[in-house]
């Protein structure tokens, strides 16, 4: 079961410019996995998780609001498999 979640540098940096709320529901969810494995939160409809396609195929994405997504992929390391977010970024319509 995967609980563990990482911050990309990237992701790091864009969320010190981003909304108060935006960063509080990107901890919600990672307080989410952390409790119950990613396994289960993706099954949450109000997180909207579904994969990328295209140039980002083998990313997955979660909403943050409607303007707002958190894209991440699923990786492993010595420890284990865990999540890693890539970047957080307003979405284009």
């Amino acid at each position: 079961m995967i609980r563990r979640v990482e911050l990309h540098a990237l992701a790091r940096k864009q969320l010190r410019r981003m909304p108060r709320h935006i960063v509080e529901n990107l901890a919600a969810w990672v307080d989410d996995i952390e409790a119950r494995g990613l396994g289960a939160v993706r099954k949450i409809p109000g997180y909207h998780d579904e994969p990328l396609h295209g140039d980002r195929q083998g990313q997955r994405a979660i909403r943050l609001s409607r303007a707002y997504r958190a894209m991440y992929v699923v990786k492993e390391d010595e420890e284990g498999t865990f999540v890693s977010i890539a970047e957080v970024s307003k979405h284009d319509y």
